[in-house]
């Protein structure tokens, strides 16, 4: 019997068909990229919300909220004290086995409370962090970054001299109550995204209680000197200092900071860290930046989440880094 006369694929069909699939591809992967980055940003947002509902849990069990910091400057020592927001979080957070093995009597630096440090902590990170990852001493890890830092006002953070605390959120030495939140707790921040791994500059001694005018700024003020560091910003959750578990609104969000032999061109700025024997007090600009394109989200002191845009005005995204200083701000 005749076989059959089967006709196969020509090479220049084959190649229109690989086309019109590579076409169709092509047209799909920006779809998915921004349904998955969508997630991630959702992700970020109940990270956010978790803990805003730590926040007023605590508030419940303590009538306040937790200092960002506790200083006994007075002989430049920081036994004890010295554990951030988000370490008190801990019980608030399903973290309540983390919280237990800790003496918060002492420092977290002390033998007591080895291991705790380097913990990660799911809530405290945003899924889009590309530096996910314990910060390590001869291959231990020694320290876990976080992707949110509480609210530590504009510029002028904490004075070592008179310990009198800034305007933000939280602060050194004080547990704020709602009542001191005379803007109202709906138009205050209380958290703003970071990024981890940030290069900054302490300890120069450098700035006046006068707010910067921008960037350009506060860039002055780390060519003038101090102490840079690469990349060990946002490194150390367990830390109340501001540059490793704050953030500041004293310039606009994802905004550009170089410091000399930085990892990257988003650092943050210091004058003199709490609880350290400088002359000046602590003025900061510690950055609230994030990976989500254009934009960040804060939690607001009433447990609510909202979006910013990097081009959000100055002076309005200052007046929400304050509690009390009567300029309720515009609609993000």
């Amino acid at each position: 019997m005749p076989r059959p006369n089967r006709r196969g694929f020509t090479l220049i069909e084959l190649l229109v068909v690989i086309a019109i699939i590579a076409i169709l591809v092509s047209l799909l992967l920006p779809a998915v990229q921004q349904a998955r980055e969508a997630a991630r940003r959702t992700h970020c947002r109940n990270n956010l919300k978790q803990i805003g509902l730590a926040l007023h849990n605590y508030l419940d069990v303590n009538t306040r909220f937790p200092p960002s910091f506790v200083s006994d400057i007075a002989t430049v020592d920081t036994t004890g004290g010295d554990w951030s927001v988000q370490a008190r979080l801990l019980p608030f957070l399903e973290q309540a086995n983390l919280y237990a093995i800790g003496d918060f009597s002492q420092s977290y630096e002390d033998p007591v409370n080895e291991g705790i440090a380097g913990q990660r902590v799911t809530t405290f990170l945003c899924p889009d962090e590309i530096n996910d990852k314990a910060r390590t001493s001869g291959g231990t890890a020694i320290h876990y970054p976080l992707s949110y830092g509480y609210n530590g006002g504009t510029w002028n953070v904490w004075d070592n001299a008179s310990q009198r605390p800034g305007n933000g959120a939280f602060a050194p030495n004080v547990s704020f109550r709602p009542r001191d939140f005379t803007d109202g707790m709906t138009n205050t921040m209380a958290f703003m995204e970071v990024k981890a791994y940030t290069p900054y500059n302490r300890d120069g001694d450098f700035g006046t209680a006068t707010l910067p005018t921008g960037p350009a700024d506060v860039q002055a003020l780390v060519d003038m000197g101090g102490t840079n560091k690469a990349d060990s910003g946002h490194t150390e959750w367990v830390d109340g200092r501001v540059h490793q578990s704050g953030a500041t609104a004293a310039l606009p969000p994802n905004s550009e900071l170089i410091i000399p032999g930085g990892t990257t061109n988003e650092g943050d700025y210091t004058s003199c860290r709490e609880d350290k024997p400088c002359t000046t007090p602590t003025y900061a600009a510690v950055t609230s930046r994030s990976y989500h394109p254009g934009i960040v989200q804060v939690l607001l002191m009433d447990g609510s989440v909202q979006t910013v845009s990097d081009s959000i005005d100055l002076q309005t995204w200052r007046n929400a880094a304050q509690r009390n200083d009567g300029n309720v701000p515009d609609a993000f």
